[in-house]
């Protein structure tokens, strides 16, 4: 695992300046401490920042082909290289090294632009071929690995893991896209391909981009997707035995390794099902850590113990306390985006322990959104066969009356708290799931955001993300439909995005067995009733796994990896809260509706509504603002001279 950045002067060959290749490269140390390297060569120049994980001896980056004519700087695993290895050795190839790096230079030589979908794993690299004059970058089928770009005014093309590589440059203007605003608060993150900079873009996932010197700005390609068939007519039984084999092929993939190696292991269903894999594959016990709250509502980790005691692993448990809130700011510098998900607190910690231990470990993500495990799910399914029932030009009065009169009554029993459910039912699927997915709702966005920030809008609603990947589904089933939205956004921006940069702050490879892409694949291609039946999700997994894991771990309720933010914004956090929400830094961008963030701040304080959520998205927004250099409305020296405001720019209105 590493960081990579670069720099191509796509007009020409004008030098790259060494010292601003070296400061970029440094802003990512984090990402790969082991090691450094770079490449210059007229008009470009590649930075590399190692983690060393196999083939410590000879696996230095950036690495060339036989005569020095293709580079490569790469973050990631192809765990697939051993196999190809033999087969490139045949068209000619020499390897000079055992890593999986150098099968990225050879594949590119007998494979091209088409290499990409010849690897299994998790990657994105930059090549250049002197002799082609071409940038060839590349990011894994599911974004699990990170990859920024911008072309910068006077034709240099930038790119790096992490956003802070480009910052770092010093020639990305500061411009916050407004667009990218309205999507943040209605999903906690920026999804792909913009970032909240108006001049940078993400490589979205399954995609690559092939720059050549003086060539027309390309757009990328993509190079894969996953298709819902739900069209596999094997039976339960025999679903059950292929998925154990299919899981434990991709565990000992990724069980390759020259360092320390473990797992995370919270309690959960699909954490546990990699631990009992990896204890069936190790000679040796596993390593697992946990992260145990000493809050009893948040607390998982006697879940977790059961499973290490199953399988004697070497468990590891580190205690957070209730009101481990120190991270705000350092959230900020790790996430260079504003970034909502508070799950990224504990996250950071169990990453950090974890590191203390091992180098590399395997975590359970992917597994709700690949298995239909999310409650969210279940209750679309129901929502949908009420919107079947009834024409949309008929629900939408109905029921859209019904969500704005109906309270919000997020004191009351489920049973009574109905209006999201009324605001679901007046819109179609797609509409639906985003109101269910959205962290600020539209109505409270509209509330929130000043005229001047929804002029800047013209009318654009994040919505807008959604609708354009569902054009692309390729299915009608309601579930596959809402799992293959969730591989698109909430997966890649939210998830990977999290893991990759808290396991990275601490120099840990984080590896994802159920995100595994020919896993992925089958998966997709099974009926909805071997992921949901009735009011149980992941109903596959639980039954494959019943011989292996306790009964309890798999069918109790599902808790999530959360920190108690209602009770904070009203004990501990209150003054802070009312600070940022009340404050200069916020009122400043001229983006905010004073009096709604007033009244919002103060119906939460009464306990009246749970605004946490929508505080919490405040709150980061905030914290983003002041570590962009951006606080007060004053763009950093290092972008533009001080201004009396944030400038915001909108340069598409339509999703990009």
């Amino acid at each position: 695992m590493c960081g990579i950045v670069g720099i191509l002067d796509t007009r020409g060959e004008r030098a790259v300046d060494r010292r601003v290749l070296a400061r970029m490269n440094d802003a990512q140390h984090h990402r790969g401490p082991d090691e450094s390297g770079t490449y210059l060569g007229p008009g470009i120049g590649l930075g590399h920042k190692r983690l060393s994980i196999i083939d410590l001896a000879t696996g230095q980056q950036p690495l060339y082909n036989e005569d020095g004519s293709v580079v490569v700087v790469f973050n990631g695993e192809i765990y697939n290289f051993a196999e190809l290895i033999p087969e490139l050795k045949a068209l000619g190839h020499v390897f000079r090294t055992r890593s999986d790096t150098e099968v990225i230079v050879h594949a590119w030589e007998a494979w091209g632009e088409s290499c990409v979908e010849r690897f299994r794993g998790m990657f994105a690299f930059a090549l250049w071929d002197a002799n082609r004059q071409t940038l060839f970058l590349a990011r894994d089928r599911l974004g699990v690995k990170p990859l920024y770009y911008a072309l910068l005014p006077d034709g240099m093309l930038v790119f790096g893991s992490e956003l802070k590589a480009l910052l770092a440059h010093g020639r990305l203007a500061r411009e916050i896209d407004p667009c990218a605003v309205e999507e943040y608060f209605a999903l906690g993150y920026v999804p792909e391909p913009r970032t909240i900079f108006t001049g940078a873009r993400k490589l979205p996932p399954a995609h690559t981009l092939t720059v050549e010197r003086g060539a027309p700005f390309p757009e990328p390609r993509q190079f894969w997707d996953v298709r819902f068939t739900g069209d596999n007519p094997i039976s339960a039984a025999d679903a059950q035995r292929e998925l154990i084999e299919r899981l434990r092929e991709s565990v000992r993939l990724r069980l390759i390794s020259e360092v320390p190696l473990g797992a995370f292991l919270s309690g959960g269903v699909d954490s546990s099902a990699v631990v009992a894999t990896m204890a069936a594959l190790s000679d040796t016990p596993v390593n697992t850590c946990s992260i145990a709250f000493s809050d009893p509502a948040y607390d998982e980790s006697r879940f977790a113990q059961q499973v290490a005691s199953r399988y004697n692993t070497r468990h590891f448990v580190d205690r957070v306390e209730s009101d481990d809130f120190d991270l705000v700011d350092v959230l900020a510098s790790v996430y260079d985006e504003p970034y909502a998900d508070s799950s990224a607190l504990p996250t950071y910690r169990v990453c950090q322990l974890a590191r203390q231990h091992v180098t590399v470990a395997l975590s359970g993500d992917g597994g709700d959104e690949n298995f239909g495990g999310y409650r969210r799910y279940r209750l679309h399914l129901a929502e949908e066969r009420l919107r079947a029932s009834l024409p949309l030009a008929l629900r939408r009065p109905l029921f859209g009356l019904l969500g704005r009169v109906y309270p919000k009554a997020d004191w009351a029993p489920r049973v009574f708290r109905a209006k999201s459910t009324f605001q679901a039912l007046a819109r179609n699927s797609v509409e639906a799931y985003f109101h269910s997915m959205s962290l600020v709702r539209d109505d409270m966005r509209q509330d929130l955001f000043s005229d001047a920030l929804k002029a800047e809008l013209g009318g654009y609603n994040a919505v807008e993300v959604f609708r354009r990947h569902a054009e692309r589904a390729g299915t009608d089933d309601p579930l596959a439909l809402v799992q293959y939205l969730d591989l698109k956004t909430y997966l890649v921006g939210d998830i990977n995005t999290k893991v990759d940069r808290a396991s990275m702050a601490h120099a840990l490879e984080v590896r994802e067995p159920l995100m595994d892409h020919p896993l992925v694949e089958w998966l997709a291609s099974l009926p909805r009733q071997l992921k949901v039946r009735g009011q149980e999700g992941k109903w596959l997994l639980k039954k494959a796994m019943e011989p292996h894991l306790p009964h309890e771990i798999m069918y109790r309720p599902k808790m999530g990896f959360a920190v108690p933010l209602a009770r904070w914004f009203r004990g501990p956090l209150r003054e802070r809260v009312r600070d940022v929400v009340l404050g200069e830094t916020l009122a400043a961008t001229g983006w905010f509706n004073a009096p709604a963030l007033e009244r919002m701040l103060r119906e939460h304080e009464s306990g009246l509504r749970d605004h946490s959520t929508p505080l919490w998205t405040v709150l980061m927004f905030d914290a983003f603002l002041r570590n962009a250099g951006l606080a007060g409305g004053a763009l950093a020296p290092a972008a533009a001279p001080r201004a009396e405001r944030v400038p915001i720019k909108a340069s598409e209105h339509a999703p990009v």
